[in-house]
C-alpha cells in the first residue's frame, strides 16, 4: 500500500473550493477515511436569494447516487417479502404484472446493472415531446413504462445507462408493503444519525435544502427544477457530511454498510461472459496503479460524485448546487492527489466531425477531445495502440480511426461509423408523424423539427446523415436534444441514447 497524501489532498481540495466563487451557486468536497474526514473545503452560497455560505451541511440532491442506497437496501439478503424476497434473477413482470413484451422479461439483476436496454423513462417522455418541467408523477410515469414493450437491444448484449430499472424495482417494492423512504430512515439515516431524506417530488419540503442552479445562454443563473416523480433512480438528498458518514460505514464494513461493497461491488457480466465495469448503483475504474470505485449524481442544478480506494479504506466525495461542475473530474483530482497517482491524459486521434453508423438512427459526434453518442458525450483518453477510450462503466468507449470510418465498441458493442454524406431524405420526409399508442406526434416542414403543443412547441433544425437518417438537433433546457431519426418506408425510429425504441408513422 502507498503512502496517503492528505496534505496534498488538503490543497486540492481548497483549490476546488476556491473556483466557486463569492455569491455564486457552490459546494463542497471531502477526502475521508473510515473514520474521520481528512481534509474538507467549501465555497459559494447554498442559495442565491440568502447568500448564506457553501458548507458540509448544506443539503443537496445526490441524483444518481441514490442507486447504490436503494440496492443496498431492495437487495437486502435477509429481508423478506410477503414470503419470497427480491432475487437477481427475478423477471420484472413477476414482480410487476403490468410490463409487457420484451420489458417483463428483463431480470431484476440486469435491470439495476445497466444491461437490460430498457428504455430511460424521461428520455423516453422527452422524445415524446414532453418538457423537462412538465408534471408526471408516480402512476402517469408507471403508465408509460406499462405502454413500452420493445428493449433499447436484447437484455445483455451490450451496456447503457437507463434509470428505468431502479424506477421499476421500486415500484415493486413498494407493491410489496415496503417504502424506500422507510428503509432509509430506519435502516440508514437513524442508525448513522445522518439527515437522508427521501422525497418524491421536486417540491416536497426538505430542510436546509439548497436551491440548484444552472444558466442560460445569457450567462444568468436560473433556479433548477423538474416535474417528473423522483423514484429511487435519484431522489436521495443529504448533506456532504452526511455522505461521508454513509461512506465511512461502507469502508469499514460496519453497521448498515456492512457487506455492501462486496454485494453491489460484484464483478457483473454480459450475457457472452464478458465482465463489465457496472455493478449494481456502483461503477469500477482505474487511477493509475489504483483500482476506484464510486458513482456520480446529475440532476438539473446538482452534481455529486463519490469515490473509495477500498484497500487503502480512503475516498472522496463532491456536491454541488450548480450545473457547470465537473464532478466525476473533480473526485479523481482529489483521488489522484491523496493517492500520488498522475490523472489520466486527455486525447483522441480521431478527426472531429459528425459520423454515421453504416444502418439505423445511431450517429456520432468528436469534437475537441468529447464523443458524443446518441446525444450523451464522454471524454476521450489516451488508449493503448492508438485507441482512443472513454473512463465511464455504463458508457465504455474504444475507438480508433482507420483513415476512413471510425470503429472500435461503445458500451461493450461493435460500432462502425463513416462521414456523414447528406442525401435527399428531406424531400420525402415533410408533414406530420404519429404515434398513437402515446398519443404523440411531430411535423416536419422545411429544415425543421416542431414538436409539442402550444406554448410548449418547440422546434430543431434538421441536419442530413445520409442514408435516410436526420439529426434534429434542438434543446431541453438547459441541455441539447439531438436526435436521430432513421426513416423507412412510412416509419421513422427516433433515438437518443437512453431511449432507441419509439418509431412514428407519416400520418
Amino acid at each position: 500500500m502507498g503512502e496517503l497524501r492528505w496534505s496534498a489532498a488538503a490543497e486540492a481540495a481548497a483549490e476546488v473550493a476556491a473556483a466557486w466563487g463569492p455569491g455564486e451557486p457552490g459546494g463542497g468536497v471531502a477526502v475521508f477515511d473510515a473514520r474521520e474526514i481528512r481534509a474538507e473545503a467549501c465555497g459559494g452560497v447554498d442559495s442565491l436569494a440568502g447568500g448564506n455560505a457553501f458548507s458540509g451541511d448544506t443539503v443537496v440532491r445526490y441524483a444518481s447516487v441514490t442507486k447504490h442506497v436503494f440496492a443496498a437496501l431492495a437487495l437486502c439478503p435477509h429481508e423478506r417479502f410477503d414470503g419470497g424476497g427480491i432475487g437477481l434473477d427475478d423477471p420484472l413482470g413477476r414482480l410487476l404484472p403490468g410490463l409487457r413484451g420484451d420489458l417483463a422479461a428483463v431480470t431484476v439483476g440486469r435491470a439495476l446493472d445497466m444491461t437490460g436496454g430498457l428504455p430511460d423513462l424521461r428520455e423516453t417522455l422527452s422524445l415524446l415531446g414532453v418538457p423537462q418541467g412538465a408534471a408526471v408523477g408516480r402512476e402517469e410515469s408507471l403508465d408509460v413504462l406499462y405502454r413500452l414493450t420493445g428493449l433499447n437491444f436484447p437484455s445483455g448484449r451490450e451496456i447503457s445507462y437507463s434509470n428505468t430499472g431502479y424506477r421499476l424495482v421500486d415500484a415493486a417494492l413498494l407493491r410489496r408493503g415496503l417504502g424506500f423512504a422507510g428503509l432509509v430512515r430506519d435502516r440508514i439515516a437513524e442508525p448513522l444519525g445522518i439527515g437522508f431524506r427521501v422525497p418524491e417530488t421536486w417540491f416536497d419540503p426538505i430542510r436546509g435544502l439548497g436551491p440548484g442552479y444552472w444558466k442560460d445562454v445569457s450567462g444568468a443563473w436560473q433556479l433548477a427544477s423538474s416535474g417528473q416523480h423522483l423514484s429511487a433512480s435519484g431522489c436521495l438528498t443529504g448533506s456532504l457530511h452526511d455522505l461521508v458518514r454513509w461512506q465511512q460505514a461502507v469502508l469499514a464494513d460496519r453497521g448498515p454498510g456492512q457487506g455492501v461493497l462486496a454485494r453491489l461491488g460484484a464483478p457483473r457480466h454480459l450475457a457472452d461472459g464478458r465482465p463489465t465495469e457496472y455493478g449494481l448503483g456502483l461503477a469500477w475504474s482505474r487511477l493509475g496503479s489504483r483500482r476506484l470505485v464510486g458513482h456520480g449524481g446529475s440532476l438539473l442544478g446538482y452534481k455529486t460524485y463519490f469515490l473509495l480506494d477500498p484497500e487503502q479504506g480512503v475516498g472522496a466525495a463532491v456536491v454541488s448546487n450548480r450545473e457547470d461542475t465537473v464532478s466525476h473530474g473533480t473526485a479523481l483530482k482529489l483521488m489522484a492527489a491523496l493517492l500520488g497517482e498522475g490523472l489520466p491524459q486527455r486525447g483522441a486521434a480521431i478527426p472531429d466531425g459528425l459520423y454515421v453508423a453504416e444502418q439505423g438512427p445511431e450517429w456520432l459526434e468528436l469534437k475537441d477531445g468529447v464523443a458524443s453518442f446518441l446525444g450523451t458525450g464522454e471524454t476521450l483518453y489516451r488508449g493503448e495502440d492508438g485507441w482512443s477510450v472513454s473512463l465511464s462503466a455504463h458508457l465504455p468507449m474504444r475507438l480508433r480511426w482507420t483513415g476512413e470510418a471510425v470503429e472500435g465498441e461503445i458500451g461493450h458493442a461493435a460500432r462502425r461509423f463513416r462521414p456523414i454524406a447528406p442525401d435527399g431524405v428531406l424531400d420525402r420526409v415533410q408533414g406530420e408523424w404519429l404515434c398513437p399508442e402515446h398519443h404523440a406526434a411531430f411535423t416536419i416542414a422545411g429544415e425543421r423539427l416542431e414538436m409539442g403543443t402550444g406554448p410548449i412547441r418547440s422546434s430543431a433544425a434538421l441536419v442530413p446523415l445520409g442514408g435516410g437518417r436526420l439529426l434534429a438537433e434542438g434543446r431541453d433546457e438547459p441541455w441539447p436534444k439531438r436526435i436521430g431519426l432513421a426513416f423507412e418506408g412510412d416509419t421513422v425510429r427516433l433515438a437518443l441514447n437512453r431511449s432507441r425504441i419509439l418509431r412514428f408513422r407519416h400520418g
